[in-house]
């Protein structure tokens, strides 16, 4: 299936790209998130005439991806847990706690921009957390994990 891509997709293509997906991911899951649009002869003749437009969209999600990133550089977010022996937490500490220890240091950070690829914090330490902005825009947070018992 032919589409053209509406914004960037990361290990796809970038804004205007007629790129080959395969028929399910394009209708379920790019054209109804508005990511794409089929590529029939009317839908690039509305896509090049909007062109402008869609670029100027894509580069304030950018420069606002930006931003979030900048706010978050070098900051630690200190969270406090039960512990049991040898610094094992009772629970984990997941992204939803991450969530609202940022929100209540000022920063702005949603659940699904943060990647935990080993799963929920489950001891004491200091973990590094990747953050996913932007298909170009990545940034690190550091969380410490405090036990009290």
């Amino acid at each position: 299936m032919q589409v053209i891509l509406l914004e960037k997709i990361a290990k796809l293509g970038g804004l205007g790209d007629q790129v080959s997906v395969k028929p399910g991911y394009g209708r379920n899951y790019l054209i109804p998130k508005g990511k794409a649009t089929p590529a029939t002869p009317a839908n690039i003749e509305k896509f090049e005439a909007r062109r402008a437009e869609l670029e100027k969209a894509a580069q304030a999600l950018l420069d606002a991806a930006q931003a979030k990133a900048d706010a978050v550089a070098d900051k630690t977010i200190i969270i406090e847990a039960q512990q049991g022996g040898e610094g094992r937490l009772f629970g984990s500490v997941t992204s939803i706690d991450i969530v609202e220890k940022a929100a209540a240091m000022g920063l702005t950070i949603e659940r699904n921009e943060i990647r935990m690829p080993t799963g929920p914090i489950r001891q004491t330490g200091e973990f590094i957390i990747p953050l996913h902005f932007h298909a170009d825009v990545d940034a690190e947070i550091t969380v410490q994990v405090i036990g009290i018992d």
